[in-house]
């Protein structure tokens, strides 16, 4: 079993990479916004309370979210947890390493997944997606065969998100950054921090992360 964070920006292929941990290590990918929808609909006691606090807009407390952690490492997962969007402050890194030692577990990986931020708004203003089928494009890597026109299913309805613009883009890394450089200092204190290039190709991310994952 295997336990992991994975850090990086808006863009960096964090969710490429769980998926492919997910699907290859059977490991379970724990996201802070499924978890809650989840709970939500389960009707539990830690669902009402969630519902609650949504119903009146606020903001779901740590607690809550240490709560459905624990919920789901009591549960188990063979191949371990992959941590997504949680933690994103030293209190609640502190609070994820107690509720692992409480199931008995720990912390095996951190990764940071580190981007040059220039390439990434380069990666992420050049993309855009065939609104029928969901194949996925780029201006300069990787365009349509036929300018307006998906190469999967012949579909013109191609689409940019409307938050895919530099502007959007340098609003998002500022917020992360904020948020987590607290967080890469903290794990790389506790050994903990493995960094690999968010912006090589996909294989390679792959290669790099397994090989911190099995250092014996």
């Amino acid at each position: 079993m295997t336990n992991l964070i994975l850090l990086g920006p808006p863009g960096a292929g964090k969710g490429t990479q769980a998926k492919r941990l997910v699907d290859q290590r059977g490991m379970v990918q724990l996201s802070t916004g499924d978890m809650l929808r989840e709970a939500m609909a389960s009707g539990s006691e830690l669902g009402r309370r969630v519902k609650d606090v949504m119903a009146r807009g606020d903001l779901v407390s740590d607690d809550i979210v240490i709560g459905l952690i624990g919920e789901k490492l009591e549960a188990g997962g063979e191949g371990g947890f992959i941590f997504d969007g949680f933690p994103r402050t030293l209190a609640q890194a502190d609070a994820l390493a107690a509720a692992l030692a409480a199931a008995g577990q720990g912390l095996d990986a951190v990764i940071e997944m580190r981007v040059d931020d220039a390439a990434l708004a380069e990666r992420i203003t050049g993309r855009y997606t065939c609104g029928n089928c969901g194949a996925v494009y780029h201006d300069k890597t990787r365009p349509t065969k036929v300018e307006g026109v998906c190469d999967e299913c012949g579909s013109t309805d191609l689409r940019r998100r409307p938050d895919d613009t530099e502007e959007a883009l340098r609003n998002r890394l500022m917020e992360y950054y904020k948020k987590t450089s607290t967080l890469i200092g903290y794990y790389y204190a506790k050994g903990q921090l493995s960094v690999v290039d968010g912006l090589a190709p996909i294989e390679e991310v792959g290669a790099a992360i397994d090989a911190v994952l099995d250092v014996d």
